[in-house]
């Protein structure tokens, strides 16, 4: 994909907003930091890179992604720690990750250098939002999207880029209470369950919903053919220990390629667990419950990092796990990885990205 030469912009805003932040109850994707990076695609190249101060977009009616729903986009996060140091958490694997959605959503890839140089300077503009105490971070969202204006159903011709940051704190802060989803289905092979749309989200939004009236925080979704064997959750990947066994179901086409479950399952290796990628069964899961002998179970995502799942229900019965204090694996990679993200332990894998 070409780029136009030009270097990124940089337009400052003449007022930070930081002084109006509540750094003690961050909560998830509410707060905004100052400035955002926009690029468009003109249908040839990417041109007219800037950094601009974080506001509201121009748009018409009839802009294709409103309509038929090319939007595409990705999560990853920049941590400080003690010293000061700013690091990036594998954003080459979400740059990768961005350009094998776009393909799915017949959109333009972006190349990595431009995906990295704006994360580079749009982290260090405002390097003074990124929060530093236990488990908070910057969430980074690049969101590609249609721009044309047209009515008709045919790939969009231009394109937009941009990426804003948000100060978070934990998306879960406690263990969760799941419901296995047995109707209603996410993605379904063949589909766009692997490419990280805008509408897989959508379609999750109603049995989730369903699920929260009954006094579940998430779903956990199963294959739509069949529903007997596990894909993910809603906002995390889906991972289970049972003795050294670290199983999770193998990446598809219907199931996202979450860089925190590559993560875990990399360290999980490297500890000396035996780590399986491969149709994990409801029976299985629900036997291993019944007997006692499922371990743990989590969610892996860059929101949700290892959320421990305390309860999972399926057919009207709810199944309790031990409390997740009690757990061996989940507890200490999740301390391994916010460790790693901040630069306290080696990076044997060279997955942090460091701002100078």
């Amino acid at each position: 994909m070409l780029v136009t030469s030009s270097p990124i912009r940089v337009c400052s805003t003449a007022s930070t907003r930081i002084r109006e932040v509540d750094f003690t109850n961050l909560g998830f994707g509410k707060i905004f930091s100052d400035h955002m990076f926009v690029a468009e695609y003109n249908g040839t190249h990417w041109t007219n890179m800037r950094i601009m101060p974080y506001g509201k977009l121009m748009m018409s009616p009839a802009m294709s992604a409103l309509h038929y729903g090319q939007a595409i986009f990705e999560g990853l996060k920049a941590f400080k720690n003690e010293s000061g140091e700013i690091f990036v958490f594998r954003p080459e694997r979400n740059a990768q990750r961005l350009n094998e959605s776009a393909e799915r959503m017949c959109m333009p890839g972006v190349p990595k250098d431009m995906f990295m140089d704006a994360i580079t300077e749009l982290v260090r503009l405002d390097r003074e939002w990124i929060p530093s105490s236990e488990g908070e971070s910057l969430y980074i969202r690049p969101v590609l999207f249609a721009t044309d204006e047209y009515v008709g159903v045919r790939p969009s011709e231009t394109y937009m880029l941009f990426i804003f940051t948000s100060p978070v704190a934990r998306y879960y802060s406690g263990e969760l209470k799941v419901k296995i989803e047995n109707n209603y289905t996410r993605a379904s092979k063949g589909g766009t369950g692997h490419a990280k749309a805008a509408g897989n989200y959508a379609a999750s939004l109603w049995p989730t919903k369903k699920a929260q009236e009954e006094g579940y925080h998430q779903v956990l979704w199963t294959d739509g053919h069949s529903h007997e064997y596990f894909e993910e959750s809603g906002t995390m990947n889906v991972i289970f220990k049972a003795g050294n066994i670290v199983m999770t179901p193998t990446v598809s086409d219907s199931i996202l390629d979450g860089v925190t479950r590559d993560s875990v399952l990399t360290i999980a290796r490297d500890w000396g667990y035996e780590v399986q990628e491969r149709k994990v069964s409801v029976k299985e899961i629900t036997d291993l419950l019944k007997e006692g002998k499922l371990d743990e179970a989590f969610g892996a995502g860059t929101a949700a990092t290892v959320a421990p799942i305390r309860t999972i229900g399926y057919l009207g019965v709810n199944y309790d796990l031990r409390p997740s204090e009690q757990w061996e694996f989940a507890p200490k990679v999740r301390k391994e990885l916010d460790l790693l993200k901040h630069g306290l332990v080696p990076d044997i894998h060279g997955w942090n990205h460091r701002i100078e």
